[in-house]
């Protein structure tokens, strides 16, 4: 591509309101379920205790990278990335949990809003295809694979 395409694509994407709205909104599902995570790793309690603690501190450390990383993205497209906790967890739509809840319970919770997350990016993802926006796509997939290989380890945990 040459770097006159280059730059036009990325003028097209800027000006994408749909894919930077899209994108404020994966921001604030990732930011509301690292709050999430947070805290089922502070109140979460019983048997399976040590490897939900630490698989959850996990979750919210990953989680607090990718924040980051979005936001950035979001800056680099020339728009700006949302925030204020009011309006992240407006603009996310996550329940909060009624905390101190059963393990299991946590672990259901976290599984909706990473679902909920997952339909987002891969929304992320498509309008970026849409655009051309590889750069913005690649981050949609990796966070895409992510939060599935998350899903499929907390669907097993619930198996036992």
């Amino acid at each position: 591509m040459s770097t006159s395409t280059s730059t036009q694509a990325a003028k097209s994407v800027r000006k994408n309101n749909r894919l930077i709205e899209t994108l404020n909104l994966v921001l604030a599902d990732s930011y509301a379920l690292m709050a999430l995570s947070h805290l089922a790793h502070w109140n979460v309690e019983g048997d399976g205790f040590f490897e939900l603690h630490k698989a959850f501190e996990e979750h919210y450390k990953d989680l607090f990278e990718a924040v980051d990383e979005i936001a950035e993205r979001i800056r680099a497209l020339d728009a700006y990335a949302i925030g204020g906790l009011n309006k992240l967890a407006r603009t996310a739509g996550m329940d909060e949990f009624n905390s101190p809840m059963p393990q299991k319970d946590y672990v259901a919770a976290l599984i909706v809003a990473h679902e909920k997350t997952v339909d987002d990016l891969v929304r992320a993802r498509d309008l970026a295809g849409e655009t051309n926006d590889l750069e913005t796509q690649d981050l949609m997939i990796g966070r895409i694979q992510w939060h599935e290989k998350t899903l499929w380890m907390l669907k097993s945990y619930l198996k036992k």
